[in-house]
């Protein structure tokens, strides 16, 4: 990828960069284990980013 990026596709990358976490602890707690995963959750070489 280019050195310089668009201020928009950094804004897309940030934001999917912040997305691909698990989800809090206190979450799964809440919904007594109903929510365990996070769906939002990839792997930089298994799926790519349409970005």
């Amino acid at each position: 990828m280019a050195h310089f990026k668009h201020v928009a596709r950094k804004l897309r990358l940030a934001r999917a960069l912040k997305a691909n976490r698990p989800i809090p602890i206190w979450v799964v707690i809440k919904t007594r284990r109903r929510i365990r995963v996070n769906p939002l959750r990839r792997h930089w070489r298994r799926s790519k980013l349409k970005v």
